[in-house]
C-alpha cells in the first residue's frame, strides 16, 4: 500500500494520536463546561489548551477566538453565511473548493453578490483582476491558501494587505496548508483563518475549526443556536468568543487528538516537516517531465522556486485519467484521487475540465522509494 492522497486526508496521523483518543474515551470521556466535578473541568481544560496550541500554531494573540467545528466546510460556511448579508459583495477565486463555491451560490439566491478572479493555466491567481473585482459594496474577500487540485500557492499576504487598505475582512481557507506551510494570521492581515484537522495538522477527521479576528466576530451571525455551558439565563447567543459560535457538544475526542498532533508539529516545526514533502515533489516533478504520455497540469517548470505543496496533478494524453487512477491501485497498490477533487473551476482553468486530472499528494511520511515504485508503474501504464 502507497498511500498519496494526502490532500483528502493525511495517513499516517501524528505518533501517539489513536492512542490519545482512546485515553480519553476510555478514561474520562465527559463533557467540557457542562459539569461542576474534577473530570468534566480537566475536559475544559484539554479544549483550554488545545486552542493555546492553535493559536500559538498559526500566530495569533487570542486563544479564545479559536473556534471548534467540524471542520473545514462547516467553519467557511459559519463564516461566509454569518458575515455576509443581502447587499454585500463577496470576492473569491477560481482556485477555491466547493465548499466555498456553493455555499456563495446558496447565498446568491438571498442578495448576496460574488465575482471569482481568475487563475491561470498554472494555476496562479491574478491579483489585477481580484482588484478589478472589488465594489463600493464588497464586504469580504474569500480565498483558499494553495490549490487542493495542483498545489498552488496563492499570495495571501498580498491579498491581506489589498484587503487592509481597502477597509473589508480576509477570510482565509487554509485547509490544505496548516500544519504544512508556516502561518501568522497577523502577518497575513486575516480576519478569519480556516483549519482543517485531519490534513496538514495529522489529526482525526470530524474536527477543525477557525480562528477570528475581534471585529469579523462582532458582525459574524453564529449558524447554528443552542446550549454552550454559559449565558444558560439567555435566549440569546452569547455574544463572546468561542461560545458565540460553539452551540452544543465539541467532538472533545477530535479535539484530543489535535492536542496531540499540533504538539507533534509544534516540537517538530513545520518547515522541517515539510523538507521530505518538498524534496520528494522536486524529485517527481523532475523525473515525470521524462515519461512520454503523461503531463504536470498547473506547474511552470520555468518557476520552479514558486512556493507551493506537495501536490502533482497527473493528466493522461492517452489514456482516461479515471481509468489510469484504477490501475494504479489494482495493479500497483498506490492510492491517487482522480477526477475534479470539488474545484470545478480550478480545473477549466488549466485546461482539465471536464475530464479532470490523476492527484497525488505527498506527505511527512513518504519516501523516495515509493516515488520511485510510482514513477516506475506509471512508465509502465
Amino acid at each position: 500500500m502507497i498511500y498519496f492522497d494526502q490532500c483528502s486526508t493525511s495517513f499516517p496521523k501524528a505518533p501517539g494520536v489513536s492512542a490519545r483518543v482512546k485515553d480519553f474515551i476510555d478514561g474520562g470521556c465527559l463533557n467540557a463546561g457542562r459539569g461542576s466535578y474534577s473530570a468534566a473541568r480537566a475536559a475544559e481544560q484539554l479544549v483550554y489548551e488545545t486552542r493555546g496550541l492553535l493559536a500559538a500554531l498559526f500566530g495569533f494573540g487570542k486563544a479564545r477566538n479559536v473556534i471548534f467545528t467540524g471542520g473545514a466546510t462547516q467553519s467557511l460556511n459559519m463564516i461566509l453565511k454569518g458575515a455576509l448579508k443581502p447587499g454585500d459583495h463577496c470576492v473569491t477565486t477560481a482556485a477555491e473548493h466547493n465548499s466555498v463555491l456553493r455555499p456563495l451560490a446558496q447565498l446568491a439566491k438571498t442578495g448576496v453578490s460574488y465575482d471569482v478572479a481568475v487563475c491561470g493555466p498554472d494555476g496562479c491567481l491574478s491579483i489585477s483582476d481580484l482588484k478589478n473585482k472589488i465594489r463600493r459594496n464588497t464586504k469580504m474577500i474569500m480565498a483558499t491558501h494553495a490549490s487542493n487540485v495542483c498545489g498552488t500557492v496563492l499570495p495571501a499576504g498580498e491579498i491581506g494587505r489589498i484587503c487592509e487598505a481597502e477597509g473589508i475582512f480576509f477570510a482565509l481557507d487554509a485547509a490544505q496548508t496548516g500544519g504544512v506551510i508556516p502561518l501568522s494570521i497577523s502577518s497575513l492581515c486575516a480576519d478569519a483563518l480556516v483549519f482543517s484537522g485531519h490534513k496538514g495538522l495529522l489529526a482525526a477527521p470530524g474536527v477543525g475549526g477557525f480562528i477570528i479576528s475581534d471585529r469579523l466576530l462582532e458582525i459574524t451571525e453564529p449558524l447554528i443556536s443552542g446550549g454552550t455551558g454559559s449565558f444558560s439565563h439567555s435566549a440569546d447567543m452569547p455574544y463572546l468568543a468561542p461560545d458565540k459560535f460553539e452551540a452544543g457538544t465539541l467532538n472533545l475526542a477530535g479535539v484530543a487528538a489535535l492536542n496531540e498532533s499540533v504538539s507533534f508539529i509544534t516540537e517538530r516545526g513545520v518547515a522541517r516537516l515539510r523538507e521530505n514533502e518538498n524534496g520528494l515533489f522536486g524529485y517527481f516533478a523532475d523525473e515525470i517531465k521524462k515519461i512520454p504520455g503523461v503531463r504536470l497540469a498547473g506547474y511552470d517548470y520555468n518557476n520552479e522556486g514558486a512556493e507551493r505543496c506537495a501536490v502533482a496533478a497527473l493528466d493522461f494524453i492517452n489514456t482516461d485519467n479515471g481509468e489510469a487512477a484504477g490501475i494504479l491501485d489494482e495493479k500497483y497498490g498506490i492510492m491517487t484521487r482522480s477526477g475534479l477533487q470539488c474545484a470545478p473551476l480550478m480545473h477549466k482553468a488549466l485546461g482539465t475540465f471536464p475530464r479532470g486530472v490523476v492527484r497525488c499528494s505527498f506527505g511527512y511520511k513518504n519516501t523516495r522509494a515509493e516515488v520511485d515504485f510510482f514513477l516506475e508503474a506509471l512508465e509502465r501504464l
